[in-house]
Parts: C-alpha cells; sequence; structure tokens
C-alpha cells in the first residue's frame, strides 16, 4: 500500500511515523526543505521537497499510483485543494485536514463537492474528548468502547489501598476485570501473576463500565459526583471555542483567558453567554480575583505545554476539582499523574488514531494512542476469516504485547480467560504494543478501507 503526506508537520511526521508499524510505503512531500530533511533523518521514508499545490508535482510523483493522500499542510484551503486535484489525478482516497470554524458546518458540502473521503479537525476532536470528560459525573479519566459498556481507565498504584508490594495475583476485587499493562519510569511492562506493583507505576485497567466505576468507588479515586456548573479556560484557540461552545450548550458558565484583544473580541461574537477576559491567564493573581477556587473545571489550552501543565497544577492545588491540560509533547505526558494533573490530551495523536481507523478499514471502530504512542487500544469487530475465530485464546500463540481486552456479544461484555473463544461480529477490544501492530493485523485480518 502507497501513502503519500503533504506536510512535514506535527502531524504529518506522526502519520509517516506510525504507518511505517503497518508495512505501508510512504512518501512525506513538503516545501521546506529544512523540515524534509530533518525527517529524513531519522524516519525511513521516502521525502520530496515539493508543493502538493502543483498539478505537474503531482503528476511527475506519480500520484495515481496511490491508494492513499493526506493533506496537512499549515492551510485549511490548500488541504482541500491538494486532496481534489489529487483525487481528479487518479489518487484512490483522499484525507484533509480542515480546522477553521468557519467550515466545520459545511464539511459534507466540502466532501461531495471537492471529492474528499474524510475529513479530520484536530481540534474538534480535541474539544469533543474534553467535554466527554467534564460532562461526566466523576473526575478519574477513561476511554469508553463499544458504545460506553467497556472502559479502559488508568490509577497510579499508591492511590489504590494497599496494592504496592503486592503481587497482581494477590489482589482482590478484580473480578470482571483486566490488568493490561504497567507504566513504570516512562516504560510500558506487560504484567503477569507475578508482577509486583511498585509505588510510582501506572496501572491500566479494562472492564466493563460498571465493573470500573465499582473499583472506583471502592477505593474512592476521585469519584466526584458534584455536576459541573462552571469552568474556567487558559487560552482562546480552536480547541477553546469548540469546547466553550459544548459547554455553553450543556448549560456551563464559562470563562476565557486570551491575551490577544482582537481574538478575544471575535470570541465575544461568537460565544453567547461566555465571560472573555483579555488578560494573562498565567497570573495566578488574576485567576484568584476571577474565583478560580470556585469553579468546577480548569483546562489548559493555549499552545504552549509549559503554561497548560503548570496553570492546570495550579489550579489543582487551589481546589478545582477536575483539570485538563492539552499537551503535545510525548516526554510531558508521563508527568501528568506524578503532578496530579486529571487528564492531558494530544490533538495530534486523537486525528493520528482516526486516520489509522479510517486507514484499517470498516472493521476497525475505534484506535486510540497510548503513552507517547507506545501502544495502542483498537476496537474491531472480529472478521470471520480471521485467525482468531473459533479458537481458545491460549492456543492462539498471540504475541506478549497482544492482550485481549474485553469481547462484546449480543450486547454482553465477556472479561476474557484462557478458554474464551472469539466468534465473528463479536466487538473485540484489543491493547497492543506499538511493535506488536503488524502481528495483530495478521491475527484480526485488517481490510485495509484504502485498497
Amino acid at each position: 500500500m502507497k501513502v503519500m503526506v503533504i506536510g512535514a508537520g506535527k502531524l504529518g511526521c506522526k502519520l509517516a511515523e506510525l504507518m511505517l508499524n503497518e508495512d505501508i510505503e510512504v512518501t512525506l512531500v513538503d516545501t521546506n526543505l529544512n523540515a524534509i530533511d530533518r525527517v529524513s533523518g531519522y524516519l525511513d521514508v521516502l521525502t520530496i521537497n515539493a508543493n502538493g499545490l502543483e498539478f505537474e508535482a503531482l503528476r511527475e510523483l506519480g500520484i495515481q499510483d496511490y491508494h492513499l493522500l493526506i493533506a496537512v499542510t499549515d492551510s485549511d484551503e490548500k488541504n482541500v485543494i491538494i486532496c481534489s486535484v489529487a483525487k481528479k489525478l487518479g489518487c484512490k482516497k483522499v484525507i484533509a485536514r480542515v480546522r477553521d470554524p468557519e467550515y466545520v458546518h459545511q464539511f459534507d458540502f466540502i466532501k461531495a463537492e471537492m471529492g474528499i473521503d474524510h475529513i479530520v479537525n484536530p481540534d474538534l476532536a480535541t474539544s469533543n474528548e474534553m467535554a466527554r470528560y467534564l460532562l461526566k459525573t466523576y473526575s478519574f479519566n477513561n476511554g469508553e468502547f463499544a458504545k460506553g459498556k467497556v472502559s479502559m481507565v488508568d490509577f497510579r498504584a499508591d492511590l489504590m489501598g494497599d496494592f504496592v508490594g503486592r503481587k497482581l495475583s494477590e489482589l482482590d476485587g478484580f473480578n470482571g476485570l483486566l490488568v493490561v499493562a504497567i507504566s513504570r519510569d516512562g516504560d510500558i511492562i506487560i504484567p503477569h501473576g507475578g508482577t509486583i506493583l511498585q509505588k510510582e507505576d501506572v496501572v491500566y485497567i479494562i472492564g466493563e463500565s460498571s465493573n470500573i466505576s465499582g473499583l472506583a468507588a471502592r477505593f474512592k479515586l476521585n469519584m466526584d459526583k458534584k455536576h459541573m456548573k462552571r469552568a474556567m479556560i487558559l487560552g482562546g484557540g480552536k480547541v477553546s471555542f469548540y469546547l466553550a461552545q459544548r459547554l455553553i450548550h450543556s448549560n456551563i458558565g464559562v470563562t476565557i483567558f486570551e491575551q490577544d484583544l482582537k481574538r478575544c473580541r471575535w470570541l465575544s461574537e461568537k460565544l453567547d453567554n461566555a465571560l472573555i477576559i483579555n488578560g494573562d491567564g498565567t497570573d495566578i493573581n488574576l485567576l484568584e480575583e476571577e474565583n478560580l477556587s470556585s469553579m468546577d473545571a480548569f483546562v489548559g489550552a493555549t499552545g504552549y505545554d509549559e503554561q497548560n501543565l503548570l496553570m492546570a497544577l495550579m489550579a489543582k492545588q487551589s481546589g478545582v476539582g477536575k483539570v485538563i491540560a492539552k499537551v503535545s509533547r510525548p516526554s510531558y505526558i508521563h508527568l501528568i499523574d506524578k503532578l496530579g494533573i486529571d487528564f492531558a490530551l494530544d490533538p495530534t495523536n486523537i486525528i493520528a488514531g482516526d486516520i489509522l481507523k479510517f486507514i484499517r478499514g470498516g472493521k476497525v471502530l475505534s484506535v486510540s494512542l497510548l503513552l507517547g504512542e507506545q501502544a495502542e487500544v483498537t476496537e474491531i469487530v472480529a472478521d470471520k476469516g480471521a485467525k482468531v475465530i473459533g479458537k481458545p485464546l491460549s492456543a492462539l500463540g498471540l504475541p506478549k504485547g497482544i492482550i485481549i481486552g474485553a469481547i462484546v456479544r449480543n450486547k454482553k461484555v465477556i472479561i476474557p480467560k484462557g478458554d474464551s473463544v472469539i466468534l465473528p461480529e463479536d466487538k473485540v477490544v484489543i491493547f497492543c504494543l506499538a511493535s506488536n501492530v503488524p502481528h495483530l493485523r495478521a491475527f484480526m485480518k485488517f481490510d485495509r478501507g484504502v485498497q
């Protein structure tokens, strides 16, 4: 399979790197020679210094032989035009990144008129994830699968009673739950019954959502049942705008801090019933003047990871129930649990997962990247031709880095054991290390949606 990525920015490079694990032949194109040289130094992909907007450049690159083109330049309009031209030149399928709020309600029209197969919006997707978390009546982070029937959560080991220093096989109260991974000092451990928990371990658990909630309640893990009424957002960018829209629609009072006066005026025009403050949101005195401690939630959503993390930490120390930080550097993700911040989101990872889902085809329902892309959780409908069908899991010979976390059959959640069997059309939630993705594809028979 051949994929061309136009734009060697953060998302373009991330996609190229992830697709190497998919055994995909990747061509990365950008007008910036320095960006191309940088990427060629660490990724085994074909890099081309060219303008994807130029008709002849795409033709010379043989775009008609590509299965997929992904346009992720810094311009929405360029991305749409590149995709439209590539499709007319014979590329089988095309994906465009479009971020401007003015285009959100025109996606269907743009796709139909310009021949675009899929549009991604990292800021909108990130705000949706933030809203999903904020609008829950609990304050621990969870990923949801099978329409909410299955959840995966991560908890610090030292918050879970006397678990530290004990073997997993010795722990009580884990019926209907499965520990799929442990993050320790930035590395992932695939645990077994004899694995001993250490103080700062982050434990990843998959189970039926009701059992996950029961586990959290048992250990009093951030079970704040109070409904949110007020939220404070640091930064007035696109993520903040989309999030504020969602929260206002849910009758939640929103305060946004933004330093750019022109942007403040735009937000005031577009957002009814939101308080827009033109000021430095990193000034703790200013935040306190606006009653930070009385807020139910705080979101750090500026373009600077350090600001988002620092102010989210300050908000937590001020007693705010739920705090979120938008973080784009994978190295910072490991700080989240140590700082006590509830939830950190990387827009690039969210959209990369969405695009991987598109590439893998209709049987793949979702792909969630974890732990700085060291692992993923994939939800897939089992194909009747897959190697895993009809055999006990213990007889499959699955690599250690692939764990079947849950099976959903006839709306019933099954937490699998060695004698469990996957049947055609079961929904299967799978934890997989990045290095084992090719094996996962072989076992689950991904039928790529762009071939």
